[in-house]
């Protein structure tokens, strides 16, 4: 069910024990401003009655389950939310969860919100959403409680402790995100042997176009593969190799702004120079002198 309008909306029943927790801190402007904070929080152990339903909430939501099932559809897709499965949900989209037919769901989660939440949701959804199975089941439930504990004994700390631990959550999720396919583990050869070359050459003059004729396979293939299993477009790792060996030459050299984009294989110095004060804010000589003067 879509909802066309874009008003919060929230539909829910109370079917949940009377010993669950519901935790509504406020959070300081500092708070919004830094970190990482809890809008909502807590335990709640739910009977087949249990649902809720909402759309465009300023929120971001986790839901983790520790025993029985629970059902969540979201982005025209329905999910089984088994033992040791969390998931992340952007609330201004139209969700729906509930506890699984004749059943029991007990489960921890928290809204919560930042400046780089979105960012952090964005990353983990950027190939698709999915569910979260954990490794570390102890690491994921342990972690979730301790935020619905700290926020039941607000001290000065609370906040800063929060942000932490919600960071802690999130590095799950994008942990995961690089490693859940097992074909993540092992590089494809090409994109290896792409790796390889690229580290070992990169001072030379090098193409996708060359690179991909070298190792006899399409240049659009093996452009999507080293983006997918690398992080990075090929370009931008090419970049990254030249840069980090211009800013060793920079610290540890006397050799002169030309000089070293020569050597680290930038053949025009003003596009050096324009890319190394776009990456690091600030010029080669501007770099060079920071490292002089703090030793």
């Amino acid at each position: 069910m879509n909802k066309i309008s874009s008003e919060y909306f929230e539909n829910y029943t109370t079917g949940w024990s009377s010993d669950s927790i519901r935790l509504m801190p406020t959070a300081s402007e500092t708070a919004k401003r830094l970190f990482f904070y809890i809008q909502e929080c807590g335990y709640f152990q739910t009977d087949a009655s249990y649902y809720t339903e909402r759309a465009h909430l300023n929120s971001f939501l986790v839901i983790y389950t520790v025993s029985g099932k629970g059902i969540l559809q979201y982005e025209d897709s329905c999910y089984e939310l088994a033992p040791g499965s969390a998931c992340l949900i952007n609330c201004n989209y139209h969700h729906f969860y509930k506890c699984q037919q004749n059943g029991t769901w007990e489960f921890l989660w928290m809204h919560f919100n930042g400046t780089n939440a979105r960012g952090y949701y964005e990353e983990f959804a950027k190939n698709g959403f999915r569910l979260l199975h954990c490794k570390d089941t102890f690491l994921m439930e342990r972690t979730l409680r301790r935020i619905i504990a700290i926020h039941q004994k607000t001290d000065a700390t609370t906040e800063l402790l929060s942000s932490q631990l919600i960071t802690d959550v999130l590095t799950e999720f994008l942990t995961d995100t690089c490693t859940y396919s097992q074909d993540s583990f092992i590089l494809p050869p090409a994109v290896l042997a792409a790796k390889r070359y690229i580290d070992k050459h990169f001072k030379e003059p090098l193409t996708l176009d060359a690179l991909a004729e070298m190792l006899h396979i399409s240049k659009f293939h093996l452009s999507h593969e080293f983006k997918k299993y690398i992080g990075m477009p090929i370009l931008e790792y090419m970049i990254c190799a030249r840069l980090s060996y211009a800013k060793e030459l920079l610290r540890f050299s006397r050799l002169s702004v030309t000089e070293i984009a020569y050597e680290a294989g930038m053949n025009q110095p003003s596009y050096f120079i324009r890319i190394f004060k776009k990456r690091e804010s600030m010029t080669p000589n501007q770099f060079r002198r920071q490292w002089t003067d703090n030793n």
